[in-house]
């Protein structure tokens, strides 16, 4: 399965490249089922849950083939006959559940298991089905399915006013596809609102959909009669942009990050000066990062929906404040096991309570080597970024969660002079 040891205590220095943005990259692949045509996707992370993205499509009847040297896919639907997303492909990543918008409205109908991937608390799809219902489905669970459909399978689906009690990006997401092609105009309030949501409607109307006012928190899709295919460039991973500012507020002498896009990370990096770390922004997308020698300050962080700070950067922000003085605290308004990391990360000799959904970090001089298994995916990249803190050698195990969300992690690390290495 293969592991990850680092010898900690190197300090990184030079330039890291970001790949493109797993969360939007899997949304655009779904949403390349409502094409007419071949679409090509430029700048696509390759990572195991793209991967896993076009085993769902194939299983559909797409054709997928990707570019390696140009870090592209190429996805024609034109093949696709089937409106079933089995389990044995599901059950491996949550996005997954993103293939249901696009076939409920291009077959009238859809039939999908009901979604895995990273186990950090309760994802319902229940604001999914909400949405569907409103625009004319009748929907039910069976034997671990989601079945979906429209008068049995026959005609569109029609616009409606869909007010989501939660800014869930997924059902965002879903909605809004399954909005291109529906009869008559649906708005969707307290929609939500991250970088990735704009990204997906700007795919959708170069796909030639009608969408106004994503990024914000009504959006208002009028339907058209087809889509067709399109070349689009997948943008910037924020989430990987934040991975490695942390590791140079861990251990950076100067890390500059290619393809951090600083307004789409506003609140991270303020929290990240707060602390009294060297934040500069060289250009709208690439942002230098340095430890310094202080003096370093604990801070309070809570996590929230867009444009709050992410909780994707949680456990990050988590192993930067293990080693400042004082005492820090983190609120995890998100997802309820977001905190399952803690206990490896105490083993590494952190000093942090869990009660609740708050974290209290207590600073310590330093972390210690140990093997730690990753149990997340962001977690299992936290635990890497404490190793290259740590005094000694760090393992970490399960790195097959990492894998699913970062493409190279190990070899951009290296490239910046951390001591890591895969081992099988």
């Amino acid at each position: 399965m293969g592991k990850f040891v680092i010898e900690g205590r190197k300090s990184l220095k030079g330039r890291v490249k970001v790949s493109g943005a797993k969360n939007s990259a899997l949304k655009l692949m779904a949403a390349s089922i409502l094409g007419s045509g071949r679409t090509r996707l430029e700048n696509i992370p390759l990572i195991e849950d793209v991967y896993t993205m076009a085993d769902v499509l194939r299983t559909l009847g797409a054709h997928v083939m990707f570019d390696q040297d140009c870090g592209a896919v190429d996805i024609d639907p034109g093949g696709i006959q089937s409106f079933e997303a089995p389990y044995q492909l599901v059950r491996k990543m949550r996005a997954s559940i993103l293939v249901a918008g696009p076939l409920l409205s291009r077959f009238g109908k859809v039939k999908v298991a009901i979604p895995g991937g990273c186990n950090i608390g309760s994802r319902q799809i229940d604001l999914h089905l909400k949405g569907f219902e409103f625009m004319g489905t009748k929907s039910f669970m069976e034997h671990g399915y989601v079945h979906a459909r429209i008068n049995n399978g026959q005609g569109r689906l029609k616009g409606a006013l869909i007010d989501l009690d939660f800014p869930s990006r997924g059902a965002t997401e879903n909605i809004m596809m399954a909005a291109c092609l529906a009869k008559g105009k649906t708005v969707i309030s307290n929609a939500a609102r991250e970088p990735e949501i704009r990204d997906l409607a700007n795919f959708l109307v170069a796909l030639g959909a009608d969408i106004q006012g994503a990024g914000g928190d009504r959006i208002t899709i009028r339907g058209v009669e087809g889509l067709k295919g399109a070349s689009y460039r997948v943008m910037p991973d924020s989430i990987e942009a934040g991975t490695f500012m942390a590791a140079g507020a861990i251990c950076g002498q100067e890390v500059v990050i290619e393809g951090a896009v600083a307004k789409n990370l506003d609140i991270f990096l303020l929290k990240l000066k707060e602390i009294g770390i060297h934040v500069e922004i060289l250009d709208p997308e690439t942002v230098k990062v340095k430890r310094g020698l202080g003096p370093f300050k604990p801070v309070q962080i809570s996590t929230l929906p867009y444009p709050g700070f992410p909780t994707d950067l949680q456990p990050f922000m988590a192993v930067v404040l293990a080693t400042v003085p004082g005492v820090s605290l983190i609120t995890e308004n998100v997802f309820e096991n977001r905190f399952m990391y803690v206990d490896e990360l105490n083993r590494m000799g952190a000093n942090i309570k869990i009660d609740g959904h708050h974290a209290m970090i207590r600073g310590v001089q330093k972390l210690s080597g140990a093997p730690v298994t990753a149990c997340d995916l962001r977690a299992g990249a936290a635990l890497v970024l404490a190793g290259l803190a740590a005094e000694g050698v760090t393992e970490v195990m399960d790195i097959f969660h990492i894998q699913r969300g970062y493409e190279s992690f190990e070899a951009k690390l290296a490239a910046i002079g951390a001591d890591i290495k895969k081992v099988h």
